[in-house]
């Protein structure tokens, strides 16, 4: 009886960690994410059961509540159960959440972290999160607002910081968010970047300032998973991008 919880990183299948791989190929059964990449999936063996508990924005097909039972459950039949999440378990993955819940039905776990999708969106698009010439400080923020539709982001704050600020979770709210920051005085000619599919073969990137990121967003069709980073590292884009 076991849970393992695995981060398989932000899509790319070659990104996933060794042992996160080798835990994988162990396992009794798998819940797995709708961010972890099919070239992940197909690397489980056909033995394993493979059970789906993804969620799409305003969607949720399995609820946090049944995916805690599933886990629970499986793991009191004596299976070897890997908890798949895209990117880093406990960067905005309830990671943490859901060990407290076998912590507390007494159920032994382990954690695997996985390479979290605002560092590989930087990676792959050229753009050093951290600078010395840049950047000061580093800022990962949801952008997924309250059911109320409210964003619990403190932009008067973060405005005032010389920092870069990555946005999880931001398309749905990227007007709101961009509205924010500028509202709170942050200069409208602060570059801007959007990483789509951050890794994958179908990664696009698209690079402005935080007073036309959400036009650029509009015009280009952006769509989730998506990654912002807003700051003065972006204008590196150009410099050290490779793809």
């Amino acid at each position: 009886m076991k849970v393992t919880l695995i981060g398989a990183g932000p899509g790319d299948a070659e990104l996933m960690t060794i042992k996160g791989l080798n835990r994988l190929k162990q396992a009794d059964v798998v819940l797995y994410d709708r961010l972890v990449g099919e070239d992940i999936i197909s690397i489980i063996p056909d033995t394993v059961e493979k059970i789906c508990v993804g969620k799409h924005t305003g969607k949720h097909p399995v609820s946090q509540e049944e995916i805690a039972s599933l886990m629970i459950s499986k793991a009191k039949q004596g299976l070897h159960v890997v908890r798949l999440k895209g990117g880093d378990p406990f960067v905005f993955g309830r990671g943490g959440e859901e060990l407290e819940i076998l912590y507390e039905n007494n159920i032994p776990f382990e954690v695997i972290p996985g390479v979290s999708s605002p560092i590989a969106a930087g990676v792959y698009a050229g753009i050093p999160l951290t600078h010395r010439d840049y950047s000061s400080s580093l800022h990962i923020i949801t952008g997924h607002a309250k059911k109320n539709g409210q964003l619990d982001i403190d932009f008067k704050r973060l405005a005032g910081l010389n920092g870069t600020f990555v946005i999880l979770m931001g398309i749905a709210s990227l007007e709101n968010i961009c509205t924010g920051f500028l509202e709170a005085g942050m200069d409208g000619q602060t570059p801007a970047a959007i990483v789509e599919n951050a890794t994958l073969k179908s990664q696009r990137k698209f690079v402005g300032t935080l007073k036309t990121l959400f036009e650029l967003s509009q015009r280009n069709h952006v769509v989730s998973p998506s990654v912002v980073i807003i700051g003065a590292v972006c204008t590196l884009s150009d410099k050290l991008g490779t793809l």
